[in-house]
């Protein structure tokens, strides 16, 4: 990695790096560009939004924001968010949450959080659940998800012994 060790960056570095290209499969309106360093910046070009109105299971989430402007919809709430500004998502109850960007310059952010390596998002709006696992990512609807309480995998005793 270049710069004085892996701890700094140089804003000249940072925009050096390459950038991913990611959209959001169940959005067609998502764009957002990453560069990846032990955390990721994600920049939302204007019109676009980030990946879909979501929550996560397992892994928690932090956004701060570093230039431009934005909305954010964290729950019911929407929120004019912009340099500074700071967002934090607890697993498993946090809030779902979605930025878009509706003005003429890029929303930069932040990004960060755990990565267990087992994660499900929950998609509401749209009935779906994306399962990210070491070995894959799959998206499966929510109808399509039984309800598995583990009292449905309990086996009953079986019986004493005979009498004799």
């Amino acid at each position: 990695m270049p710069g004085a060790s892996r701890s700094l960056l140089t804003r000249r570095e940072i925009a050096a790096l390459p950038e991913i290209p990611l959209s959001h499969p169940w959005n067609p309106s998502s764009a957002v560009h990453l560069r990846r360093l032990s955390l990721s910046i994600a920049r939302v070009p204007p019109g676009k939004e980030s990946f879909l109105y979501h929550r996560h299971e397992r892994d928690e989430e932090f956004l701060l924001i570093l230039s431009g402007r934005g909305l954010a919809e964290i729950g019911d709430v929407v929120a004019e968010i912009g340099p500074g500004d700071f967002m934090g998502f607890p697993a498993p109850d946090g809030p779902p949450h979605h930025l878009v960007n509706p003005y003429a310059e890029d929303l930069v952010y932040l990004m960060g959080g755990e990565s267990s390596g087992l994660d499900v998002g929950h998609f509401p709006r749209i009935g779906r659940r994306l399962v990210l696992t070491a070995a894959g990512c799959w998206g499966v609807a929510e109808a399509d998800c039984e309800p598995m309480p583990f009292s449905r995998w309990q086996v009953a005793a079986p019986p004493g012994p005979p009498a004799s």
